[in-house]
């Protein structure tokens, strides 16, 4: 049934025998600064490519600071403390969502809450965000409580699902209103803009992976933008066990943690980035043919949204309903094409089913249609 598809990816990938939905490419100075970096025997997170790769990445994005990490986790996790998120408080985020973001939340031993997402960007919903906010939540002392728990919702975390931008600029908007900290969850979305203004800049913090299988990667690797000194400092502290400098004491002034990339990583990535632009050229490419090949077969192919340039780190098309998804997915996997559905929602794992959830139905549609297609940067 799908055999026109599954030609169409062969013709692009060629005749190896497994095509991934996304792998990495080394094909610069990778093995060159990791030699160098091992003839210094600064191998974890002392060492001068830690550093540069901070300079880097701020410029590239565009933040005035960039604090790397040892993973997109632990920069979530980071930036929640950093939002003042406590025991007992509450964070918004949406259910279409890799398991990192709630992981995050649940290590501050705060509950989320999961609001709907635009069938458009496959992000929070600024719409349903405004109106959860309007008949749930009051303010009292500038926090925002919600009045079914009485709990505080100290912080909101959308997600630029995908590598496609959401509609940022109104939910910060909306988040200001309410005094609720934005954090953005840019993991998937180096090289993304929105209005021309690179994703994960629009918050007090951003997030940004660098896991096996993002744009650039060094297996592992994450870092945290932000335009406050005051928050970068204090992240680059608290991501380096919270030690207080000394050429010999070890001493330190609060809980901390062993977050900060080791040197071999941002070598990897510095490397890498020399060949970000090509990869981004590259993806839109891709992500062209998929469109045309999708208008010729009826397909339904999932453009970047509005007002935005999306790196297309995952190319997605969306099918006719769970019946027809999961007959495509079994039909090209079968053959040795990695599809992949999109998350199981976080509101059904069991760790969350007692979060509190708004009106999801734009997720739940796109729960049963959307399937991930192999999007390996080809060159």
């Amino acid at each position: 049934m799908f055999n026109e598809f599954i030609n169409f990816v062969r013709n692009i990938y060629g005749t190896k025998k497994n095509i991934p939905l996304h792998e990495p490419k080394f094909i610069g100075n990778e093995k060159k600064y990791l030699n160098q970096c091992i003839d210094t025997t600064f191998v974890s997170s002392f060492g001068k490519f830690v550093n540069k790769f901070e300079k880097k990445i701020a410029k590239y994005t565009g933040a005035k600071y960039a604090v790397a990490t040892t993973n997109g986790t632990s920069a979530l996790h980071i930036s929640l403390i950093l939002a003042g998120v406590e025991q007992g408080d509450e964070v918004i985020t949406q259910p279409l969502n890799f398991i990192a973001t709630c992981n995050a939340i649940s290590y501050c031993n705060a509950k989320p809450i999961f609001i709907d997402v635009d069938i458009d960007t496959m992000g929070l919903s600024s719409k349903a965000l405004s109106s959860f906010l309007e008949k749930n939540t009051k303010i009292k002392n500038n926090k925002c409580i919600n009045k079914r728990t009485k709990k505080v919702i100290r912080a909101c975390v959308p997600m630029h699902s995908y590598g496609h931008p959401c509609r940022i600029d109104k939910i910060k908007k909306i988040l200001k209103k309410y005094h609720i900290f934005l954090i953005e969850d840019a993991a998937e979305s180096l090289g993304s803009f929105y209005k021309n203004k690179h994703a994960g800049t629009f918050g007090e913090l951003g997030v940004i992976s660098f896991n096996g299988n993002k744009i650039v990667t060094a297996g592992g690797g994450g870092c945290i933008l932000t335009n406050n000194k005051i928050l970068a400092k204090k992240a680059k502290h608290l991501t380096t066990t919270a030690k207080i400098f000394h050429k010999w004491d070890f001493n330190h002034d609060m809980t901390g943690y062993n977050y900060r990339m080791p040197n071999l990583n941002a070598a990897l990535l510095i490397a890498q980035l020399e060949n970000l632009n090509l990869f981004l050229k590259n993806k839109r490419e891709l992500a062209k043919k998929y469109e045309v090949f999708c208008k010729m077969n009826n397909y339904n192919f999932f453009k970047e949204p509005s007002n935005c340039k999306s790196n297309y780190w995952l190319n997605s098309i969306i099918l006719k309903d769970k019946k027809h998804r999961d007959r495509f997915l079994e039909e090209t996997n079968s053959k040795n094409i990695l599809t992949r559905p999109i998350w199981i929602l976080m509101n059904r794992l069991p760790m969350f089913k007692s979060a509190q959830v708004g009106n999801i139905e734009n997720t739940k549609w796109l729960e049963k249609r959307v399937v991930n297609i192999p999007s390996t940067v080809t060159l």
